[in-house]
């Protein structure tokens, strides 16, 4: 063995000893490094460089973001509740691995013709539904079918209207046919409202019982209030150690930071930023701080006065000071924001294009221009959006007086919130999740006919490169395009990116918290003990841009 493999296997050694890598990171380093499988299962277990993992243990977990309105139809996801929930008792075709990879879930493989307009999905014959109903090609198709149509309200309609036919070759091979082609395609599987649920006789599905094939299935539980779950036994992939999870909404953050103070819960989801500070002195409490792409963003209504006017739009986009937002109201808890919603996170990222900067006498020219002089809006908030979500729309309303905006700020309830207030109301704050690819988050957010066109922008050079890029096989003629994108929704769109925020989360010291952080701001994270059992022991692993979910026990990444 040559003396550069063999340093490189005592650095693999090294970071497993110290909980710095999974077994499954440990075994791929070490059969690069020349290895034998043998050799290297050796390495792992007769050194004790990571123990295997042990059952037990109920979870508790706190979660900002959850609505009496939600329901198990996955097509409605869009709460944080919602979402993890879906991640956690439902399945789904490819998933992200925990070094930002694609992965399969219940689809074990995949591969596309050559011109990628084709794609055929080998099943796995061992995933089952919570029922005890065998998962086979019939309940993908009916499933993915549920977002298609004319009369799908499904949100991820748009991630499907290039498929033109989803047929079966038996019961474990599910063949995909486009209008074009799409190199993304697998990775649009992983959006979380395409979970796969059980099929009825009539091709539809049953999303109504809450059934699913996930790590946890549902015991009881009420929307917008908990969740109960207990391990499922049938469940085909790697993890769901703990016995049970209980998934609670804690909209207020004074309540989810007190649950976790006092102990009621293991972990909370969106720690309070201004009192960030205070939590991480106490010693039974760990405070997780991880870059992502999630993004907050503050579309406006481009076919309603005044945002119909671009120049009003890039006033207004002007008129925020993002750094002193970042500082006052995120603590430094977050990435510069660019007015396009492609992230530093996501590939073909265009690290040349100029940074937008406050500019309030930029903003008044703009204004003068437009006839808007003396404008004057309104912009949606809750404190549900993100932690200090109203604090930041205040700042913002004292930020654009320099341009000469009145910002009024309208304070909204937090239930309900994206139901009745988001794709409503012409000027509002919101909360995204991660996307894995710009294809997807144009696709869901810019694309002229989605659903989720926040800003209701139209712009046609956009949707043509949109659907160009999509079939580009060549990265740098398909980077070039998703640069040309970014400058349109820059320059053109209307929504503001004020920032990509951290996912700010805390976790009792019973759960364990990242020891390192690795190549690419990707954590290990070790749960050490479960509250009310024996005490599991896993690695879990987060990549910029996954929604992450502290001691959730499973290798699943979460993903908004």
């Amino acid at each position: 063995m040559s003396k550069k493999n063999n340093e490189l296997i005592q650095k693999i050694a090294d970071g497993a000893r110290k909980g710095q890598i999974s077994r499954r990171d440990f075994m791929n380093y070490s059969l690069a490094a020349g290895l034998t499988a043998t050799t290297a299962t050796g390495l792992w277990t007769g050194n004790a460089y990571a123990q295997e993992p042990k059952r037990g243990g109920t979870f508790r977990w706190g979660i900002h973001d959850g609505n009496t309105g939600d329901t198990h139809d996955p097509g409605t996801y869009l709460t944080r509740v919602m979402i993890f929930l879906g991640h956690t008792h439902r399945s789904y075709l490819t998933m992200i691995n925990g070094d930002g990879s694609l992965g399969p879930d219940v689809a074990t493989s995949w591969t596309a013709s050559e011109d990628a307009s084709e794609w055929t999905f080998e099943i796995t014959p061992n995933a089952s539904f919570h029922s005890g109903k065998k998962l086979t090609a019939d309940d993908v198709i009916a499933s993915l079918n549920h977002h298609r149509g004319d009369e799908t309200t499904s949100a991820a309609k748009a991630l499907l209207t290039d498929v033109t036919e989803i047929t079966k070759d038996g019961d474990y091979v599910v063949k995909v046919k486009l209008v074009r082609g799409n190199a993304d395609f697998p990775w649009l599987m992983t959006d979380y409202h395409l979970a796969i649920c059980p099929a009825n006789d009539d091709g539809t599905i049953d999303w109504q019982s809450g059934d699913g094939s996930g790590p946890y299935k549902i015991d009881s539980g009420e929307f917008g209030v908990q969740f109960s779950l207990s391990r499922h036994d049938g469940w085909h992939g790697e993890g769901a150690w703990f016995d049970k999870v209980e998934m609670i909404t804690l909209n207020d953050p004074n309540a989810r930071q007190t649950a976790l103070v006092t102990g009621d819960v293991d972990s909370v989801s969106q720690v309070d930023l201004k009192t960030m500070a205070l939590l991480q002195r106490d010693p039974n409490i760990n405070v997780l701080n991880v870059p992502s792409a999630g993004a907050i963003t503050m579309p406006m209504f481009c076919d309603t006065a005044p945002f119909d006017n671009v120049d009003v739009r890039n006033a207004l986009k002007l008129a925020i000071n993002r750094d002193e937002i970042i500082e006052k109201i995120l603590f430094g808890a977050a990435t510069k924001g660019n007015d396009f919603h492609h992230s530093p996170a996501q590939p073909y990222w265009p690290d040349d294009i100029p940074q937008r900067d406050y500019d309030p006498d930029q903003a008044r020219s703009l204004l003068k221009k437009a006839g808007a002089e003396g404008l004057s809006v309104s912009i949606s908030t809750a404190d549900s959006v993100s932690s200090g979500a109203v604090d930041m729309a205040v700042l913002y309303s004292e930020q654009a007086k320099a341009a000469g905006i009145d910002v009024k700020v309208v304070r909204e309830p937090n239930d309900g919130y994206y139901s009745d207030v988001w794709l409503k109301k012409p000027f509002c704050l919101v909360s995204w999740g991660a996307r894995p690819t710009p294809d997807v988050m144009y696709t869901l957010a810019y694309k002229d006919d989605a659903a989720w066109n926040e800003s209701h922008w139209q712009n046609e050079r956009f949707n043509e490169l949109l659907l160009q890029a999509k079939a580009e096989l060549n990265d740098s003629l398909r980077a070039e395009m998703y640069r040309e994108m970014a400058m349109l929704a820059r320059d053109d769109g209307g929504t503001i990116i004020p920032f990509f925020n951290n996912f700010v989360y805390g976790a009792r010291g019973n759960v364990g918290t990242p020891e390192t952080w690795l190549q690419a701001g990707k954590a290990t994270v070790r749960v050490r003990q479960a509250a009310g059992g024996s005490p599991p022991e896993f690695d879990q692993e987060q990549v910029p841009g996954a929604d992450f979910a502290p001691g959730i026990p499973m290798t699943r990444e979460i993903r908004v």
